[in-house]
C-alpha cells in the first residue's frame, strides 16, 4: 500500500506541476524572455550577403545547335 500511496503523490506532483506551469503561461514566459532573445542574438550576428552589391544580370542560356 505504501507504494501506491507514494506513486499517487509522485503523480499529484506532477500534476501540480504542470498545472502551475499552465495557469501562469510559464512555457510562454520561458519563450518570450528567454529563447527568443537568445535566437535573436544569435541571428543578428550572422553573416550575410548585401543583395544589392553583385550586378543585376540576366542569364540567357546561349543555345548551341550543332548540324
Amino acid at each position: 500500500m505504501k507504494v501506491i500511496a507514494k506513486i499517487v503523490a509522485a503523480l499529484a506532483a506532477v500534476y501540480g506541476a504542470l498545472f502551475a506551469i499552465f495557469w501562469f503561461d510559464l512555457d510562454g514566459k520561458l519563450l518570450f524572455y528567454v529563447v527568443e532573445p537568445t535566437l535573436c542574438k544569435h541571428y543578428d550576428k550572422m553573416e550575410r550577403r548585401d543583395p544589392m552589391k553583385p550586378a543585376y544580370d540576366i542569364n540567357v542560356p546561349k543555345y548551341e545547335y550543332k548540324d
